[in-house]
């Protein structure tokens, strides 16, 4: 289910973070469902144990997953809230890289057929 780019400059754990949110956001895992053990997981992608809490921890933090002693971690009743709010808070970047774009000479047509683009990225990627 996950898989890590050991090539990427994303740190291991966000990249298990982002493919957790990924998951959520494609209808694939949803409110209470449980994420592989800490263990499980650290030996299936061949990464340090604390490399896995820490994304779980992480995820905890945004409100995305839940961690219940001596259970595991599960994923929350509002991870899809969540994530759609930090998603809607990256608009704000968004404008500020248009006005940049739009300062530097880039044209609306140009702009409007990237965000086109971005739009129909398939799911997979």
């Amino acid at each position: 289910m996950f898989r890590i780019d050991g090539m990427s400059r994303t740190p291991v754990y966000e990249q298990i973070i982002e493919q957790v949110e990924k998951l959520v956001s494609l209808g694939i895992m949803k409110a209470g469902d449980q994420l592989p053990s800490v263990r499980s997981l650290s030996i299936e992608l061949s990464v340090n144990p604390n490399t896995i809490q820490k994304a779980y921890s992480e995820l905890d933090s945004r409100g995305i997953a839940n961690s219940v002693p001596g259970k595991g971690c599960f994923i929350s009743e509002s991870a899809e809230d969540a994530i759609k709010n930090a998603g809607r808070k990256k608009l704000a970047i968004l404008r500020e890289l248009v006005k940049e774009l739009a300062l530097s000479g880039v044209t609306k047509e140009e702009i409007e057929k990237a965000v086109e683009d971005g739009l129909s990225i398939p799911a997979e990627n």
